[in-house]
């Protein structure tokens, strides 16, 4: 997924994508949230380069494994699925963990899927997950304060 306000370009995001360095991913941080009564492992992207490349490619997630996007500043984003091969929900959150949101992506498409309000975070789940566990817009994720820092 590749995350933008609305008012960033598409073009920027897919140069980003283009450099981005497999190697910066597999020293992704990770971060446990909490949903609920369900424990989340997810991945940080908190770098330009880290939340270009998103979850694409990736051919399957574990049952409670996701993506946290920290972004620098609390505005609407939108993400998208252009080479991502699995369907995903995302939900956007405020800077306190707040669900502000919930989208359901499908695979390799380019259509945006933006925040409700603005969001300091997003997390990727697979496709469902949400909807699944009852979790809905409203909802508070604790343990996005202790995600790395947005750079």
């Amino acid at each position: 997924m590749r995350p933008g306000s609305k008012s960033n370009a598409v073009a920027a995001f897919a140069l980003a994508a283009a450099i981005a360095a497999p190697a910066a991913l597999a020293q992704m941080p990770t971060v446990e949230l909490t949903a609920g009564i369900y424990l989340i492992r997810a991945e940080v992207a908190n770098t330009s380069e880290t939340r270009a490349q998103g979850l694409m490619f990736r051919k399957h997630l574990g049952p409670n494994e996701g993506m946290l996007f920290v972004f620098p500043e609390a505005e609407v984003v939108c993400m998208w699925m252009k080479n991502t091969l699995i369907p995903l929900s995302v939900a956007f959150l405020d800077a306190q963990g707040r669900i502000v949101s919930i989208s359901e992506m499908q695979p390799q498409t380019e259509t945006s899927h933006c925040a409700a309000a603005p969001a300091k975070f997003a997390l990727e789940m697979s496709g469902g997950w949400f909807a699944a566990k009852g979790i809905r817009p409203g909802a508070v994720l604790p343990g996005v304060d202790k995600a790395p820092a947005a750079r």
